[in-house]
């Protein structure tokens, strides 16, 4: 059974693409962070697609930027990133809670 997701809030093209872009990168951050278990070569690979994924995510925000979308509506967006999993994804970028043993 599939749970009962809230929709993706509506979104400008740009936004989405930015949403999309970020998450790219939180994932390949994720996969790089040291404080998880993984082996150097998969790091390795992460950070070489971060170079171009952050290129991406760049262009997203000049897009936005031309199009005159000056603003971030963080609400909006927050919420669009909760629908996409954004919550799970961005705990891999953080340090894990202390092993006090």
């Amino acid at each position: 059974m599939v749970p009962d997701l809230p929709p993706l809030p509506a979104l400008t093209r740009a936004e989405g693409e930015l949403i999309d872009r970020y998450l790219d990168v939180v994932d390949l951050l994720g996969r790089i962070n040291p404080a998880h278990h993984g082996d150097t070569y998969a790091g390795l690979r992460a950070a070489q697609a971060l170079v171009r994924k952050a290129a991406e995510l760049r262009d997203a925000l000049a897009l936005m930027h031309r199009r005159g979308e000056s603003e971030v509506h963080a609400d909006t967006l927050a919420r669009a990133l909760r629908v996409l999993d954004g919550e799970r994804r961005t705990a891999r970028v953080t340090l894990p809670p202390r092993s006090d043993s």
